[in-house]
């Protein structure tokens, strides 16, 4: 193997960067160039690319974001992009491709594996929905923005007397939202994974505040409700104010935690690893044990992955 080509697709993560340059330092270790597909699968179809080299990845571990830059590609997901794409990598004299991205980028690297190209998948997706790994890449990251924010806001809930409503992003787990709930003292959490009562919900807040607790937080997975009508829903019925914040896509920015830093350089040189052992068509996971690789195939076979049953009962456990 000759060499190889690397992509960050779909919505950015912090971590990409780590795992894009542990790539191109592992792959050139081993004597062989790297590919830098700029804007995802789009560049991909436009060939849009860059020859990287050491310097090309120098000072990018604290930066958020990827520096090859994401796109959505409508393209690829029909079958003329997909041979163009296909044609584009054997016109470069690609030997094979990582992609790093979640579920929508990992479907496309499935693709390319499915039509010949020897093709490895990075998991990177805050929301931490992506089967086969406990965590994908940008998930701490974007906890500690969370929670970073969530305490702000709780100082001054505490001085105005009011019920503090945070949307995070989850459109299928509710992961970020239990997690940070949690981690932060909130008093509930609303996520997909289970049914929510408002009026029990707004019955523990009206006890609350005659006990004298006259603020609280409720977490809100974006799949499980929106914050506005959540707030909404108990502004009438609870004896203090209601606030919201939509935290959004503030959530995948900023420098990336130590732990993305690491996990982005062990996904990294993995993937080249198994490009290297004739491995291709499986993704890059962190399970119990290590790094795994676990094919595609199976990691479309199961789904959305679930919240651990673990965490769900630590939650329920500390009342939340």
């Amino acid at each position: 193997m000759k060499r190889i080509a690397v992509l960050t697709s779909g919505g950015d993560s912090s971590g990409m960067n780590a795992c894009v340059r542990a790539v191109v330092r592992k792959a050139l270790s081993e004597n062989m160039e790297v590919v830098g597909i700029q804007k995802g699968y789009q560049g991909l179809i436009d060939r849009q690319y860059m020859i990287m080299d050491t310097r090309a990845v120098s000072g990018v571990l604290q930066k958020g974001g990827t520096i090859l830059h994401s796109a959505r590609c409508q393209a690829m997901m029909g079958e003329p992009g997909q041979k163009l794409a296909v044609e584009n990598l054997q016109g470069l004299g690609v030997d094979g491709v990582i992609v790093i991205g979640g579920e929508g980028s990992l479907k496309g690297a499935l693709t390319l594996w499915k039509r010949g190209i020897p093709t490895i998948g990075i998991p990177a997706s805050i929301d931490n929905d992506i089967a086969y790994t406990n965590m994908s890449l940008g998930v701490d990251t974007a906890l500690n923005n969370i929670i970073y924010a969530v305490d702000c806001l709780k100082d001054t809930a505490s001085s105005h007397s009011r019920a503090m409503v945070v949307e995070t992003m989850g459109r299928s787990c509710g992961y970020l939202a239990v997690v940070s709930a949690i981690a932060c003292g909130a008093e509930f959490a609303i996520v997909p994974e289970a049914p929510f009562d408002i009026d029990a919900i707004c019955e523990n807040l009206r006890s609350r505040f005659r006990e004298g607790r006259d603020n609280s937080l409720i977490m809100v997975a974006e799949g499980a409700a929106k914050a506005q009508d959540v707030a909404d829903m108990i502004k009438d019925r609870i004896g203090f104010e209601t606030r919201l914040m939509v935290l959004g896509h503030y959530q995948r920015g900023g420098s990336p935690s130590v732990f993305d830093r690491m996990l982005g350089a062990r996904f990294g040189v993995t993937a080249v690893d198994a490009l290297l052992q004739n491995k291709p068509g499986n993704m890059v996971g962190l399970l119990t044990g290590g790094i795994n690789l676990n094919s595609l195939e199976d990691v479309f076979k199961a789904g959305c992955r679930p919240i651990d049953d673990a965490v769900l009962k630590l939650a329920k456990t500390l009342g939340v």
